[in-house]
């Protein structure tokens, strides 16, 4: 992630200098403070779900993807942006790796919950994780429906069981919103 210094940064928010540093002392706060907003805002929204009630496995795993379809709780292009500058900064990948750790064990946790054995909550936590990671990092841009359309065989595929047609329909509901403005072959 290229940062332009304070004063570039300053004119292009207009914003005199001065005011600038009323925020943020240096370009080191600035930064500490723009990750510590990714952390605080995505690796809170991910924990939040899996700490959400879900009276089966497929019902947790569709609270977390829920806040991976919700940009206004996890924002997947500021995950990338830092992902992206981790790659060139050494204390940022320390920060991305432990709420990597962090989001990993609380996905651990909750299928651990619901009757996994740890190994088995492990490699699945791993799995439902990983994918998510994987459409980020290779910005991969589908369609709405095609995407709901998959939803079920992930789910199937992280728990071993289909989710049932109400939990589906429940989670279709709570998303039913998010094509609001979209052409409709767009919503859901």
């Amino acid at each position: 992630m290229n940062v332009k210094d304070n004063s570039s940064l300053a004119s292009d928010l207009k914003l005199a200098r001065t005011s600038f540093y009323w925020h943020f002392t240096d370009r080191k706060d600035l930064l500490s403070a723009l990750i510590d907003e990714w952390n605080n805002r995505n690796t809170g929204a991910l924990l939040a779900a899996t700490e959400a009630y879900a009276n089966s496995p497929a019902e947790a795993v569709l609270n977390v993807i829920s806040e991976f379809l919700d940009d206004h709780q996890f924002d997947s292009k500021l995950d990338f942006a830092i992902r992206s500058w981790a790659l060139q900064d050494k204390s940022v990948i320390k920060r991305v790796k432990r709420a990597d750790d962090k989001r990993l064990a609380a996905l651990t946790k909750m299928f651990e919950h619901h009757g996994y054995d740890s190994a088995d909550a492990d490699v699945r936590a791993r799995t439902m994780y990983l994918v998510q990671v994987g459409y980020i990092s290779l910005q991969v841009k589908e369609s709405l429906p095609t995407r709901m359309q998959r939803i079920p065989g992930y789910v199937s595929t992280f728990t071993g069981h289909m989710p049932s047609d109400q939990e589906i329909a429940r989670f279709r509901a709570r998303h039913a919103s998010v094509g609001v403005g979209l052409p409709d072959s767009q919503r859901l």
